[in-house]
């Protein structure tokens, strides 16, 4: 059972059937540890059957975190206010935040002070992302696009003088804009006049 519970520490997340199988238990005695766990502060639980050490949970890197939000909600990927900075595109910090595109809703999962958002968008928009490790990340150009896009229809809030323009590939930007509406291309052409 010890070698179990160190190869849990490994895990970026479980479920039940993982821990039960690890451990050596049965389904329904892995539920009542978890349950009895998380009361306790061991095991935090994001979703149904979504969990993680706790201590796991205090050492996490950003890049854990987004590898979380990759899987708390599939499919998905990394973009907006968190890519720009992960990307050094902005000087505005996102701490305990963690902003996605998802394809099927949105939805939004906290723990603690922690808090994963996931932002749907048409299926025609979903494009320009990459693996990157155990995630999916938009690129830089792709995460100012999403952002500009939520912006152009008053779903989203971003402060554009906190923006390094000089890091984007704008050739790419412009190919990029060629998908989306008309209204968002047109406040996209603003800002980068402005920027």
């Amino acid at each position: 059972m010890k070698e179990g519970w160190n190869r849990l520490r490994d895990k970026v997340f479980f479920t039940v059937e993982e821990l039960a199988g690890l451990l050596g238990i049965k389904r329904q005695s892995a539920w009542v540890l978890c349950s009895r766990y998380v009361r306790n502060g061991k095991f935090i639980r994001l979703k149904k059957n979504f969990y993680v050490l706790e201590d796991n949970w205090r050492a996490m890197s950003n890049e854990k975190f987004f590898e979380l939000a990759s899987f708390l909600q599939v499919p998905s990927y990394i973009s907006f206010l968190t890519a720009l900075s992960y990307y050094e595109i902005t000087t505005q910090v996102t701490r305990n935040y963690f902003e996605s595109v998802a394809l099927k809703r949105s939805a939004e999962f906290e723990a603690g002070p922690t808090r994963f958002e996931y932002y749907k968008i048409k299926k025609n928009y979903y494009f320009g992302f990459g693996k990157k490790g155990n995630f999916f990340i938009a690129s830089r150009e792709k995460a100012f696009a999403d952002a500009v896009y939520l912006y152009s229809f008053g779903k989203y809030k971003l402060d554009f003088s906190a923006i390094n323009k000089a890091k984007f590939d704008m050739i790419e930007l412009k190919r990029i804009m060629r998908r989306f509406p008309a209204k968002t291309c047109r406040i996209m052409e603003k800002l980068c006049r402005t920027l």
